[in-house]
């Protein structure tokens, strides 16, 4: 058998190829914003009804809450954004969203069973890959338990939580309010995004410590997109891999004949 050198060209376009794969991990890895909101319908003298916490990357750097209708900037990251015309956009869209959420904790209600005061826990989550918008979604935890999942780029529900099976139905039903969970996550969570991830490529280290990865859930209708393309890529590298070594040892490859015979 063929002794193949580490200085051969097989063994060259192979490196190539291999760099190339590396390449496209990089292209590929994703950004993320997540906007985590606390809705309270019952709240003591001095507290938030609504709380809400925005990440970038895992990175927190923005937190309002409904007692003074304001968001306050954290870390550099923070008051880079504070200082564009999107501060005032997100302040007011924050404002609306708890509201809109504190509706929806009335509405359902009647169908939470507990004997204490209701709370809603709701996740708003976006991600870019390759510049597009490859997943978006909303999860709701219903008094600390996960709940349901909306996919707002394929427009399906998920329940985690059996007992929140009629709730799902419900709003389900609701056309407007799908629309309104899509085109908030969609559309204006990947706005801001593109506008975020200016700032963040010009700092030179993310300055806010990241959290735990398991406090924020992370879309799972952005995993195939990427690793389909990954796995497309791979799997040309190995065909590749398998020609030149087939082609090699044959001695076609010096030879420059395309291993295709007519019989």
């Amino acid at each position: 058998m063929r002794r193949i050198s580490l200085t051969s060209s097989p063994v060259r376009l192979l490196l190539l190829l291999l760099l190339l794969l590396i390449a496209l991990e990089i292209m590929v890895g994703g950004h993320s914003l997540c906007f985590n909101f606390t809705i309270k319908l019952l709240s003591r003298p001095g507290q938030p009804w609504c709380e809400a916490q925005v990440f970038l990357n895992k990175n927190l750097f923005l937190q309002y809450n409904s007692d003074n209708n304001m968001v306050k900037p954290l870390g550099l990251l923070g008051k880079k954004v504070n200082a564009t015309s999107t501060w005032g956009e997100l302040t007011q869209t924050l404002g609306e969203v708890g509201r809109d959420l504190r509706m929806l904790l009335l509405d359902i209600k009647p169908q939470i069973k507990t004997s204490g005061p209701s709370t809603l826990q709701v996740e708003m989550f976006c991600q870019r890959e390759a510049e597009r918008c490859t997943g978006a979604s909303w999860q709701f935890a219903i008094n600390g338990e996960k709940s349901l999942l909306f996919d707002a780029m394929n427009m399906t529900w998920t329940v985690i939580n059996h007992e929140a099976s009629k709730i799902k139905e419900t709003w389900k039903k609701d056309r407007g309010l799908e629309k309104y969970f899509r085109k908030l996550s969609k559309g204006d969570c990947d706005h801001w995004l593109r506008e975020f991830l200016g700032h963040w490529e010009a700092m030179p280290e993310p300055t806010v410590s990241p959290v735990n990865a398991s406090d924020i859930h992370w879309s799972s209708s952005s995993v195939p997109d990427r690793w389909t393309i990954l796995g497309a890529f791979i799997l040309l590298v190995l065909m590749g891999i398998v020609l030149i070594c087939v082609w090699w040892q044959n001695g076609e490859w010096q030879a420059g004949l395309w291993p295709l015979r007519t019989s």
